[in-house]
């Protein structure tokens, strides 16, 4: 029998957002608390957006599991807003093809640079949806950080830029308040911050990033470097409602109303969007299988849950009367907290995967336990249980990670590289050939061709004499 290390737990830095004070950026990156705000500091400049309401929803997920080139993005996918998912998936690969091509083709491969894209809704109420995607990419100059937000008008059904919420018109005196506000900031040429808002090329992207505050201020937020030597970090300014308002485009009104007071659905103009199937499978008691006396294996799944994956994945589990372990991870439960609660229905063990997939020895232990106990806190509200089991991701955990959590890590014994395979029979192939009696198998169940590959492994290693059962089990029954 392998050994089976189990560590510690840690969980990640919460999803990025802006500050909420016009303050000077710090070179680590801002972290969400449970209630939306970085710790020390006031509110979240947004409310808080409930994804689980957005009918329709799909979370588009991809992750690496390899240390050597650690990589992990995420971006919404709405019915009816197809433009807006366009320019995020655009934006999102071309920055992943960047990362992968450079960092990762050296005979060291990224070493340990780590590269995350992580989501968040700003908005998503009556015609208006708003984004904002927040980078990390270690392997980038300063500290790699920063962010986007993207918006949706549903009115008149068109994508549109941060800068689209301000009108043409107002556009000369909208930049002359940021220049005004940003001229006197440690760092900042004031002549040089003529040339960045004068030429159109570097005005779309030092003002890429604009969300509504909860009072209906307009929050800027600029990366480090964008308007000031990377020195001076990231800057914020905010400029309050009664100031912004006539200068707001008509759909900047409507972003700003809807940001104040949201309306309790959102409906941008798609046709009927069906609810997806949630499967029904109940777990007919506690399993009582002995894996001293029987072959047992634990399979695991990464990242989920997605849609429409994880529940293809269920009912192929259901067949076999299989129970496996889920980690999952804190922005895809809050998306869909309704396959999670179908997972712990089915006798299933629901895992804490961190929040966003960072690699948790790089964060700080404050920031390690933001990530893990928003997750916890999240799966608990969707199945009234709270995780006892983390798995972190890329498998790396150190003494930080460890004393920040009393969750137990679990890591484990057969990689199938599902990630970068997407191969179902390849994937089969793997688990087949390698896995031995009470070994933890490691699938990703964001991966259609990994999800396919799961019946052939059921059924083949069922004719062998395995029982599949959670993490858990296996460990109290050995």
């Amino acid at each position: 029998m392998r050994s089976h290390p189990l560590l510690p737990s840690l969980l990640l830095l919460g999803s990025l957002t802006l500050t909420a004070a016009c303050a000077h950026g710090t070179s680590e990156p801002p972290v969400t608390s449970p209630d939306g705000a970085r710790p020390g500091s006031s509110p979240s400049p947004v409310r808080p957006v409930d994804p689980s309401k957005i009918k329709g929803l799909e979370i588009v997920n991809d992750s690496s599991e390899d240390s050597s080139c650690p990589f992990a993005t995420s971006y919404p996918d709405v019915p009816a807003a197809e433009a807006m998912t366009a320019a995020m998936k655009k934006d999102v690969e071309r920055r992943l093809t960047s990362f992968r091509s450079g960092a990762c083709t050296g005979s060291g491969g990224a070493d340990g640079r780590e590269f995350n894209i992580s989501h968040q809704f700003l908005v998503a109420s009556g015609d208006v949806l708003g984004v904002r995607l927040t980078t990390q990419d270690q392997s980038a100059a300063a500290d790699g950080l920063s962010a986007r937000t993207y918006w949706y008008d549903g009115k008149a059904g068109a994508y549109r830029t941060a800068l689209g919420l301000v009108a043409d018109g107002s556009r000369d005196a909208f930049l002359a308040a940021l220049k005004d506000q940003l001229k006197d900031r440690e760092g900042v040429d004031a002549a040089g911050l003529d040339d960045t808002f004068s030429a159109p090329e570097s005005r779309d992207v030092a003002l890429d990033d604009m969300a509504f505050t909860a009072d209906g201020g307009l929050r800027v937020h600029f990366d480090r470097g964008d308007v000031g030597v990377p020195a001076a970090g990231a800057l914020t300014v905010t400029i309050p409602k009664k100031t912004i308002t006539p200068w707001l485009s008509a759909f900047g009104k409507r972003a700003q109303q809807q940001t104040m007071s949201p309306s309790r659905s959102l409906d941008l103009g798609a046709p009927h969007v069906p609810a997806p199937a949630v499967p029904t499978h109940t777990a007919s008691g506690d399993d009582d299988t002995d894996c001293k006396k029987v072959k047992c294996i634990a399979m695991t799944f990464d990242d989920g849950p997605a849609v429409p994956e994880t529940a293809t994945l269920l009912s192929h589990l259901a067949r076999y009367k299989a129970r496996v372990t889920f980690f999952t991870v804190g922005q895809n439960v809050a998306s869909h907290p309704d396959l999670v609660r179908a997972e712990a229905k089915a006798g299933h063990e629901i895992g804490n995967h961190s929040w966003n997939h960072p690699d948790l020895t790089r964060l700080t232990a404050q920031q390690v336990a933001s990530q893990l106990n928003r997750t916890s806190a999240a799966i608990k509200a969707a199945t009234g249980k709270t995780p006892t089991l983390f798995r972190p991701p890329y498998g790396a955990v150190n003494r930080t990670v460890r004393a920040a959590t009393a969750l137990s890590p679990v890591l484990w014994d057969v990689d199938t590289e599902d990630w970068k395979y997407r191969d179902p029979a390849k994937v089969a192939r793997t688990v087949i050939a390698k896995a031995q009696p009470n070994d933890v198998v490691l699938l990703h169940d964001i991966h259609p061709t990994s999800v396919a590959a799961v019946p052939r492994i059921l059924r083949t290693l069922t004719a062998r004499g395995y029982h599949f059962v959670t993490v858990s089990h296996l460990r109290a029954t050995l």
